[in-house]
């Protein structure tokens, strides 16, 4: 099918791969510098903002925590851990449009904050690593959910690539860890994959 790529067309006609490619790189460039700025003034402080805003398990004052604990690192190497693998992540998922990538990471935020309330250990929990397991699993599911050979074949290459990170979802693996976060950012990586699932009952799966 052949559409109008001109700017004068209606909305999102001329929303092409290299325009999408360019406002992922800037949203997604964007979300990682504010990670790192926050980092800055974290470490200038010593890291207290921690102990303020880092997710406390079973805590009622900790359910707001939810909102702030992927903001916040241990360290300047806990976020260098996370920055490729919230890059790479984060663009693919863009590439299918900033909707997808907004629910994706929502998902991925609210459900890694809830698992880690409900059964996380005794310390305060921070860190990106549920929204990167999150975005991780939504990109491994998708294509097998829309029956999408190219998203198949991308969530094949991507398994090769990072498949290991896989085993921080495990508790007896990942125990000095968060494994909780991990676990609810892939279940939310997961339901997102299924909310936005482009199959119709009684449709023919389409080509994209």
């Amino acid at each position: 099918m052949v559409t109008d790529v001109s700017p004068g067309g209606p909305p999102g006609v001329g929303d092409n791969a290299a325009a999408r490619a360019r406002r992922g790189l800037l949203v997604v460039g964007s979300f990682v510098v504010l990670f790192y700025l926050i980092e800055i003034v974290n470490t200038a402080l010593f890291h207290t903002l921690n102990r303020t805003f880092g997710l406390r398990p079973r805590s009622l004052d900790g359910v707001l925590d939810i909102l702030t604990f992927p903001l916040l690192h241990s360290s300047l190497a806990h976020l260098m851990s996370n920055t490729l693998p919230l890059i790479i992540f984060g663009f693919l998922v863009f590439l299918s449009g900033h909707r997808v990538f907004i629910t994706a990471l929502a998902a991925s935020w609210l459900a890694s904050g809830l698992v880690v309330w409900l059964i996380g250990g005794a310390s305060i929990t921070v860190g990106a690593s549920g929204l990167v397991f999150g975005l991780f699993a939504f990109l491994l599911v998708r294509g097998f959910i829309n029956r999408n050979w190219w998203q198949i074949v991308l969530s094949v290459v991507l398994f090769m690539a990072y498949g290991g990170i896989l085993f921080g979802v495990l508790p007896t693996v990942a125990s000095f860890i968060s494994w909780q976060a991990h676990l609810g950012g892939a279940i939310g990586g997961v339901s997102a994959a299924l909310l936005l699932s482009t199959r119709r009952p009684g449709a023919l799966p389409a080509g994209r």
